[in-house]
């Protein structure tokens, strides 16, 4: 059984290679796609889940079999540091065999400073990792609203933070953008901090009436003018592009793996 996988579909852009450790996630996100994808009925998705079944040994032994160039990222089914059954110990672990094996690894994760729990693990992969967060709410009440048990968004800008500040390459990902608004105030306070490294925008997917709720366009247009003066790396989601077919966008800004991180 292989646990490292080739993700496909939208997932795809975010990395060639993925790894989830944790089948469930505390945060409650109304926005999770994850349920759905499983055929999980939410009360059998949300909750504080368990590691997989022997998912550290079959990790070790696709390690052991393969050579990994390319990023695997942390996760797209759950989150590796929410508020799990074993107070991420799974998570530690993983990344340490991944770090043996000079394995690339991108973090996404909610779970703001428990991420940083791990940051003498981070360090050990110098420039073969990534550590990032998802960004939606400036607002912290909006933010709860969305996503009740995640940390807030004052939480994770800070972690981004002290990542960056500690030499990890950082990434900030506004998918979902769920209030344009919202989501460039975000962008403005990542610029003044110089908190991050990459950004990956897209827009809200798998919810009822999406590409209708706000003006897609204006807000490319928008994010475009904030992140190319900074100079920022930056990745635009099809879903979004889809939707400004007029925009032009530079190579680097439609292609998924310019930026990500490698062996």
């Amino acid at each position: 059984m292989s646990v490292i996988y080739k993700p496909t579909g939208m997932a795809r852009e975010y990395s060639p290679y993925a790894l989830n450790l944790y089948i469930g996630c505390s945060h409650h996100c109304k926005y999770c796609y994850a349920p759905h994808t499983l055929q999980r009925a939410e009360e059998n998705y949300f909750g504080k889940p368990s590691p997989r079944k022997d998912v550290l040994k079959y990790l070790e032994k696709d390690l052991q079999k393969n050579v990994y160039y390319e990023q695997i990222l942390l996760s797209f089914i759950g989150d590796v540091y929410c508020d799990n059954s074993d107070d991420s110990q799974t998570t530690r672990t993983a990344l340490e065999l991944l770090s043996a094996y000079h394995a690339p690894v991108a973090v996404l994760s909610k779970g703001g400073k428990k991420m940083l729990r791990d940051l003498d693990v981070f360090k050990t992969f110098e420039d073969r990792i990534a550590a990032g967060t998802t960004l939606t709410f400036h607002d912290e009440t909006k933010s709860r609203a969305w996503e009740p048990y995640a940390s807030s968004p004052k939480e994770r800008l800070e972690t981004l933070k002290i990542l960056h500040e500690n030499g990890i390459k950082t990434f900030a990902s506004f998918e979902p953008t769920i209030e344009p608004k919202e989501s460039l105030k975000l962008i403005e306070r990542t610029l003044e901090e110089n908190s991050v490294d990459h950004y990956k925008i897209g827009k809200i997917n798998h919810y009822k009436d999406a590409d209708k709720w706000q003006d897609w366009r204006r807000y490319l247009i928008d994010c475009i003018a904030l992140l190319r003066p900074a100079g920022k790396e930056v990745y635009y989601k099809f879903c979004l592009r889809r939707l400004a077919p007029d925009v032009p966008l530079t190579k680097e800004e439609k292609t998924p793996d310019e930026y990500i991180v490698r062996a």
